[in-house]
């Protein structure tokens, strides 16, 4: 297994250093255009099936798998590295469509670059190197490997969306302003809606650690992105354009709601509250996006339909808060059975990332030419929004029952805890007993403490 995995790390090193340099063929390409107008080819097809199942899913679904020290987790992740080895160099070998130097094909070295370094440091680790030296060097590898490898599905998705946009030849010059808004606000709403699938599903006990509630992190972040746009979404000095005024308005009621969200999530003597107000901003940016003028009739009617998703979403979290938890963090103590209504506000934000980042001025003027009606197109985005809501919501599924100890396969390799594998369900049992004292830390008094245990039978039976 050693074995193999070294040959694999060395033949990725290689490759990639010759692959870097290779040339792209671009005498196709009409001038001011960024592709060619052939078709996508059948390689070029199969590298991205390829490249989406072993970045995508097997990459994603092995990290899970070696947070919960799962025997599967090498496997998983070996499939995943030989896949994405072949699918580098069917990129590289594709006929067809020509491309122009593109973001995509730069971002690839480094992106394969991480995966060495991901794979060296897993070998590592599966040598159990434990003394002298070892033992500290190991403590080291053991963070970087479990925040690179957390780090992965993020710096995956910007490449898979870097090579939408390279495939089409879209944002490029006047086009790249407005991509990167849909872009990176479109994403944001999906990476909002992941954070609160997690929260939701996994993440209870770890804000009850916390001390907060969770409108605090909410407003904080809302508060800091509209300090962001505040400032970006102007060309300060310039003259006031198109949608400039609204954009930077938005961005002043994001930060001015955001401040008010911080200070409405305690109480008077200091514990978390819960407050409605990142729902209020949600249901705001969609209604003001909802009326967003556009230049195309599709694109009135798809920004139409994200402003009403974005609007849903707010409205569905204040009912959430207000009527189905009364102001509460969950319906259980440790959040392990949400009410149905839970997962509407949560797959509205996936809904409406998806459609604003399927919103942009190109996009929007090759489905005008091509006679798509904006139901179609919708139904399509909603149909991806579902299908990741699914993933995510198996991935957290296979966390939570392997964390709880049911039907969990401890891998015998893994570092122990105290003599208990890390994943064991008496290991989650006594993290669970630490939140719950951890809570009642205060109200135990120290006679409490000192009380024998023949005292406090005596004193149970009197």
């Amino acid at each position: 297994m050693f074995k193999a995995w070294g040959t694999l790390s060395l033949a990725v090193l290689c490759f990639a250093a010759g692959v870097t340099a290779h040339e792209h063929h671009t005498d196709k390409i009409e001038e001011g255009q960024a592709v060619s107008v052939d078709p996508i080819d059948s390689i070029l097809w199969v590298h991205i099936l390829i490249q989406t199942l072993a970045w995508g899913v097997l990459f994603p679904t092995g990290m899970v798998l070696g947070i919960i020290r799962s025997r599967w987790h090498v496997p998983v992740q070996t499939a995943g590295s030989v896949l994405s080895i072949v699918g580098y160099f069917l990129g590289h070998g594709h006929k067809g469509r020509q491309f122009s130097k593109n973001i995509h094909s730069a971002f690839a070295p480094s992106l394969m670059l991480l995966l060495i370094i991901q794979v060296a440091m897993g070998i590592y680790l599966k040598l159990h190197m434990e003394k002298g030296i070892h033992g500290r060097i190991r403590r080291i590898v053991v963070k970087c490997h479990g925040v690179v490898g957390k780090l992965m599905p993020v710096v995956t998705w910007a490449q898979m969306v870097f090579g939408g946009i390279t495939a089409l030849g879209f944002c490029r010059g006047d086009h790249l302003g407005q991509c990167l808004a849909h872009f990176i606000m479109g994403g944001a709403f999906i990476a909002y809606g992941v954070i609160l699938t997690i929260l939701l599903l996994v993440g209870q006990l770890w804000i009850r650690r916390m001390g907060r509630s969770q409108e605090f992190f909410d407003s904080l972040v809302i508060a800091a992105w509209g300090c962001v746009n505040t400032f970006t979404e102007h060309r300060w000095g310039t003259a006031w354009v198109r949608n400039d005024l609204q954009h930077t308005s938005m961005g002043i009621i994001w930060w001015c709601a955001g401040l008010v969200g911080v200070w409405l999530s305690r109480k008077r003597d200091g514990t978390p509250k819960r407050n409605l107000i990142p729902g209020m901003v949600i249901l705001i940016t969609g209604w003001a996006m909802s009326a967003h003028p556009q230049t195309l009739p599709l694109s009135n009617m798809v920004h139409k339909v994200f402003g009403y998703t974005l609007m849903g979403a707010g409205i569905t979290r204040i009912i959430e808060i207000s009527f189905v938890l009364k102001d509460s963090n969950a319906t259980t103590q440790d959040g392990s059975d949400p009410n149905s209504f839970q997962y509407l506000p949560v797959f509205l934000l996936y809904a409406s990332g998806f459609l604003f980042m399927g919103a942009t001025e190109e996009q929007m003027q090759l489905l005008s030419d091509a006679h798509v009606s904006h139901v179609s197109y919708v139904l399509i985005l909603y149909s991806i929004a579902f299908l990741l809501f699914l993933f995510v919501s198996m991935l957290l599924h296979l966390y939570a029952v392997s964390a709880l100890g049911e039907h969990s396969k401890i891998d015998p390799e893994a570092p122990r805890a105290n003599g208990i594998p890390n994943g064991h369900p008496r290991a989650v049992d006594r993290r669970v007993r630490d939140a719950e004292e951890f809570e009642l830390e205060g109200l135990i008094s120290e006679d409490d403490d000192a009380e024998s245990p023949v005292a406090a039978k005596e004193r149970h039976g009197a």
